[in-house]
């Protein structure tokens, strides 16, 4: 089946992983990313196009849009701490780039449109695992951008008819992640520069972690799939894994003799205490069934920092 893609964010961490796994016979890949976190590199000898510009840029998002079939909108500005210093920011990037493709895509004719939206940063502090019938409190300006993106996604399915399904990623690492500020590619960038971990709270805290190739399986079926259009599907691991344990299992993966020490610091503003997710929604929409788990995608998110020179 020949598919024709707009990826925002396509060089990115996500993005480079998915441009791999979508590519293939009939598959034509277009990406739009400003670099601001990507890296042109990352996707050097790929057959795709990369369109350098901006999601805020109505006429380019207007022109990337055209001709495409599917569009999956990665691209976002994702870091939570930066959202409470700076939260005119992330509704900018994450409500009016989002906007933007929105109706360009309309004006297209585009079949579907996959939207990269969050978890607990959503629902806010709630006894887990978080589900899609969650009343979301966001704490964060990061979350409450990505629940109004959700919010329009919604609005252009049940007023435009726009095929349009909100992914909530959890913790997604893995390789092309040297960039990502998650916790699990901070410290392996810590553990390269042989600097001192920080946990920030008392490492009881909570999260769930996603290999990206998982991930990718997941919006490779969700292009397909028969979901119910313009509501959310949660992605994650389904496993609670606390910061303590996660700093234990990188402690084995890497090796005692060049693991670094570990830090405590004061808990910061807008993060929630715990967090991990039912994946339910997921395997009966999607058929989706995580197959890597945290020991090995560490292992093999290890041997790609490896390859690279960076540890």
């Amino acid at each position: 089946m020949n598919i024709s893609y707009l990826i925002t964010g396509g060089a990115g961490f996500i993005g480079a992983n998915l441009v791999r796994h979508l590519l293939g016979p009939g598959s034509s890949i277009r990406i739009l990313d400003n670099l601001s976190a990507g890296r042109a590199g990352d996707l050097e000898g790929l057959p795709v196009e990369l369109v350098v510009g901006d999601i805020r840029d109505e006429g380019l998002a207007a022109q990337a849009v055209a001709d495409r079939d599917v569009v999956i909108h990665l691209a976002a500005h994702t870091n939570v701490v930066q959202s409470v210093a700076d939260p005119a920011l992330s509704l900018d990037v994450n409500v009016r780039g989002l906007f933007n493709l929105l109706r360009a895509s309309v004006a297209a004719g585009v079949r579907r449109f996959l939207f990269a939206s969050t978890g607990g940063a959503i629902v806010g502090e709630v006894e887990p695992p978080v589900h899609e019938e969650m009343a979301p409190h966001p704490l964060s300006p990061y979350g409450a951008s990505k629940l109004a993106g959700e919010g329009y996604c919604s609005a252009f399915w049940g007023s435009y008819g726009l095929r349009t399904v909100s992914l909530r990623f959890s913790n997604i690492y893995g390789p092309f992640s040297y960039h990502k500020g998650s916790v699990i590619a901070k410290f392996f960038r810590q553990v390269q520069a042989g600097q001192p971990l920080t946990v920030f709270g008392d490492g009881a805290q909570s999260r769930d972690f996603l290999y990206v190739g998982d991930l990718c399986r997941a919006i490779a079926a969700a292009v397909m799939a028969d979901a119910p259009f313009g509501q959310a599907i949660q992605l994650g691991s389904g496993t609670e894994t606390s910061i303590n344990a996660l700093v234990e299992l990188m402690r084995q993966v890497v090796g005692e003799d060049r693991f670094p020490e570990v830090n405590y610091a004061p808990p910061r503003p807008g993060e929630v205490r715990r967090n991990f997710v039912s994946i339910a929604r997921a395997r009966r929409l999607l058929g989706f069934a995580p197959t890597t788990d945290l020991a090995a995608g560490l292992r093999q998110t290890l041997a790609w920092f490896e390859e690279q020179g960076q540890i």
